[in-house]
Formats: structure tokens, C-alpha cells, sequence
């Protein structure tokens, strides 16, 4: 098995990668997406995972799902990031972190859960803070034999270029996914989403 990530701007095309891995055979099960929620454009009256995410309380609100993976998406909040709309294994690992001592270093949270399914630390930092400027994370676990499709399908035109990403990040002054940096506002992640639109 082998850990394929992607970083989209907006939720729809993050949505149509997650289509696009299950029609290739990748379980839902085995895909996991974590979208920032900080201008409440998802509603969900069914889950309160949020309102302890750091107790790891209604964790299980937010996995699976009958239907598919993105019938089964719940709202938590992740250190750092703040408000996300989240579902999968990924979801699961962050938030289970999120209830153990670890909280907000980098053996905790997203970041944690990202280096412990095999994504390099360094880009695991950058995935997290693109999450939190808005952004829309989908990793799926894959068999050797589905990874290079997983990869291609990951790697689209619509989702985020990881490397100019991190340059546009760091010549902004960022060097790290910061959990306790306060959480980016809806006007912060329309500027920044107007920032990376002019980019392509």
C-alpha cells in the first residue's frame, strides 16, 4: 500500500478526484478528504464532532458513511486549521491524535497523521497549511498496482502544484504549519484564493 495526497483549492474539484479515485477500484474506506470549513459554506446538522474534536468525541460520526465517503462527512476542528468538513481514515488519525498528549506538535494533528501514513514531513506541513488557507486535502491509501493512476488523478491540473505552493508560502515569510497560528478568516482565504487564481 502506498499513500497518495492532493492539495485542491476548492472543494468541488477535491470532490471529483475522490469520484474519479472510487471509479478506479480505491475503496472509500481507504480515501480520506479534510476541507476547510472557516466560511461555513458546509452545514451539517447530524454530526457535533466539532464541538469536541480534542476529546476525539464524535469522531465516528464523520467515517464511512452508507453511500460513499462523501455521504459520511462530519465538521471538527483541527488545531491551526480550524472548521473542517472532514471524512476517511486521515479524519480519523488526526482527531484520535488530537485526544492524545500530543496535541500541536508535530507527532499530532494533521501533520502527525499525514507523516504516519508515509508523506514526507515537509510536505505534510505544507498540505496542513493549505488547508488552513482554505484548501481541500484528499490522501487515499492505494495498491502498488492502482498508485501511479491514484498519483495521476491526484496530480490534475486542478489540484495545487505542492512545490510553487511552498515558494509562494515561504516567500510570504512562512517556513512551518503552525497549530497554534490563529485560524485564517473568510476574507483571508478569498484573498488567497484570488491570489492563486491570477497564478495559473
Amino acid at each position: 500500500m502506498r499513500t497518495v495526497t492532493g492539495l485542491f483549492d476548492n472543494y468541488e474539484d477535491a470532490s471529483d478526484a475522490v469520484d474519479e479515485l472510487e471509479a478506479i477500484g480505491v475503496p472509500h474506506s481507504d480515501i480520506s478528504i479534510v476541507a476547510n470549513n472557516s466560511t461555513g459554506w458546509y452545514q451539517d446538522d447530524r454530526s457535533n464532532a466539532a464541538e469536541d474534536a480534542a476529546g476525539g468525541a464524535g469522531v465516528g460520526a464523520l467515517i464511512g458513511g452508507a453511500g460513499g465517503l462523501l455521504t459520511g462527512l462530519g465538521i471538527m476542528a483541527i488545531p491551526g486549521v480550524g472548521p473542517v468538513v472532514a471524512a476517511g481514515w486521515l479524519a480519523a488519525t488526526a482527531a484520535g491524535a488530537l485526544g492524545g498528549a500530543v496535541v500541536g506538535g508535530a507527532a499530532g494533528g494533521i501533520v502527525g497523521a499525514l507523516t504516519d501514513s508515509g508523506v514526507p514531513e515537509r510536505d505534510a506541513h505544507v498540505y496542513a497549511e493549505g488547508v488552513r488557507r482554505g484548501g481541500t486535502l484528499v490522501t487515499a491509501r492505494v495498491d502498488d498496482a492502482l498508485a501511479g493512476e491514484a498519483e495521476s488523478i491526484l496530480g490534475q491540473s486542478r489540484s495545487v502544484n505542492l512545490e510553487d505552493r511552498r515558494s509562494a508560502y515561504e516567500a510570504d515569510g512562512w517556513r512551518s504549519f503552525d497549530a497554534g497560528a490563529e485560524n485564517y478568516t473568510a476574507d483571508e482565504i478569498e484573498r488567497d484564493r484570488a491570489r492563486y487564481a491570477n497564478r495559473v
